[in-house]
């Protein structure tokens, strides 16, 4: 062996013993004693950390995975306590605890549409008779016309005639005939403008300007120099401009949320930092299969005509919000089977719980059912605590099981009233009787739970609000604006 190759494996062996590696212990020849108490507490079973519902009487290695069995002490039976874990690592995981609250949560749904015409915003152009084009204004399909701009020129020989005759009755004065020659024009089709004009001037007008009737875009023109007519034909179709629809794609799982009638906000990216508020038309009846989602039809005011069919736009509901117990959204983890929250107990310990959520809003989540009022759920790092949990075998707080509240929520009884006087701390109210609890109609004094409450409201207001009768006295939990009556 050279020297290099010596100073080479001295330097590996220095190396490794740094590392805290033993030189020559590659194959063990005993196992350290399993410990049987921690603490004073006993070992209730060993078990693998990769098979914990496996379990073992005594220590040893694991048949399944070449590792040795870790003993499970009384005190952290799975499903009881959870799994505990160092404050120091807890702090070095990031996680992060928030609390199951009471709020308010916005039912508007969000989606995504399109801008389209109004469909039932547009004006045919059909020749009223049969006739004659001389002459076209250069108009094409796709241009934007005002109401009254000339289209095409047409003569119509048909016309000239009756007209001849209604000028000779008038020259007779025979009142009748002129009264059934004049009948006759109007029922040829032609317009009351150039009736008149014809009698003004005493001369024979065959030859009709075809106008646009309204304003908007031009989305066919059929009408072209020297061609034919007849009686009925189509010269163009005009779309209007001045109210176009959102046809907006909403989620399948969400359309229970949209109404008809209610209000609707729009973004566009074409206009960044302006809204257009519209409202819900129509729910169009079938389903998209594709992609899942149903067409709701938004009416939007388009003045100057800055709101273009295919443009992008993005759209929120505004449904009106309800009380529910909330939780933030990336609390919840959804293993496709089930959804769950990691609750932080005392101690550093953290157990998962089976919850069923319903709506989501503004980073937050409700839940329905499985979860308590108060209850801490980490909000950040979950998901290793959650995997910490699946390899101990600490199985899921059951829905059926969610603790209680620590203390129960006072009642709370509603009324509506009118403010008579009120500051940050208190309000008179003249309110409606409370069956619940036996109030007759009556004015009275009410502490204000929270300062915020008064916020906007002056004597006089009509309010909807809550209270409870802690030992302070009556006091308003919730008062919101209603309307007069």
């Amino acid at each position: 062996m050279t020297r290099q190759t010596l100073l080479v494996a001295a330097a590996g062996f220095a190396v490794a013993a740094a590392l805290g590696f033993g030189v020559g212990r590659m194959h063990p020849t005993a196992t350290a004693p399993a410990p049987t108490q921690a603490a004073g507490r006993p070992v209730l079973y060993w078990y693998d950390p990769m098979t914990p519902a496996q379990h073992f009487d005594k220590p040893g290695k694991s048949p399944f995975m070449d590792m040795q069995l870790v003993p499970k002490y009384a005190g952290d039976a799975p499903g009881q306590a959870g799994v505990q874990v160092d404050p120091a690592r807890v702090q070095n995981l990031g996680v992060r605890v928030a609390s199951a609250e009471r709020g308010r949560l916005p039912s508007g749904a969000t989606a995504a549409g399109v801008i389209d015409f109004d469909g039932r915003d547009v004006a045919v152009v059909q020749a009223r008779a049969a006739g004659f084009v001389q002459r076209v204004y250069g108009r094409a399909p796709g241009d934007i016309v005002a109401a009254g701009a000339p289209l095409a020129d047409v003569l119509i020989p048909e016309w000239a005639g009756a007209q001849g005759e209604y000028l000779a009755m008038r020259r007779t004065g025979d009142t009748a005939l002129i009264r059934a020659a004049r009948q006759r024009l109007q029922l040829l089709g032609m317009p009351p403008a150039l009736v008149g004009a014809v009698e003004r001037s005493g001369q024979v007008r065959n030859t009709v300007t075809v106008a646009a009737p309204t304003g908007g875009v031009i989305k066919t023109l059929m009408v072209r120099n020297g061609m034919t007519l007849s009686a009925g034909q189509t010269l163009a179709e005009i779309n209007g401009l001045g109210r176009v629809w959102l046809n907006a794609a909403v989620p399948e799982a969400l359309a229970g949320q949209v109404r008809v009638g209610e209000t609707v906000t729009a973004t566009l990216a074409a206009y960044p930092g302006q809204t257009f508020a519209g409202r819900v038309a129509a729910i169009l009846p079938q389903a998209q299969a594709e992609s899942r989602t149903l067409t709701a039809r938004v009416e939007l005011p388009n003045p100057g005509g800055r709101l273009r069919p295919g443009m992008f736009a993005s759209l929120q509901f505004g449904g009106q919000s309800q009380a529910a117990l909330l939780v933030p959204s990336e609390a919840v983890i959804r293993t496709g089977k089930r959804t769950l929250v990691m609750l932080a107990r005392p101690g550093g310990r953290f157990e998962p719980a089976e919850v069923r959520v319903g709506g989501e809003a503004d980073g937050q989540t409700e839940v329905l059912a499985g979860l308590s009022e108060g209850e801490k759920v980490v909000a950040s790092g979950q998901f290793l605590l959650d995997s910490e949990a699946s390899l101990s075998g600490v199985q899921a707080r059951p829905i059926a099981a969610a603790a209680a509240p620590a203390s129960k929520a006072p009642a709370l009884y509603d009324s509506v009233g009118r403010i008579e006087q009120i500051s940050p701390a208190s309000v008179t109210l003249s309110h409606e009787p409370v069956p619940a609890i036996g109030w007759p109609a009556m004015t009275m004094q009410f502490h204000l739970a929270d300062p915020a409450l008064a916020r906007g409201l002056k004597a006089g207001d009509q309010v909807a609000f809550s209270f409870d009768q802690p030992p302070a006295g009556p006091t308003v939990r919730r008062m919101d604006k209603a309307a007069a009556r």
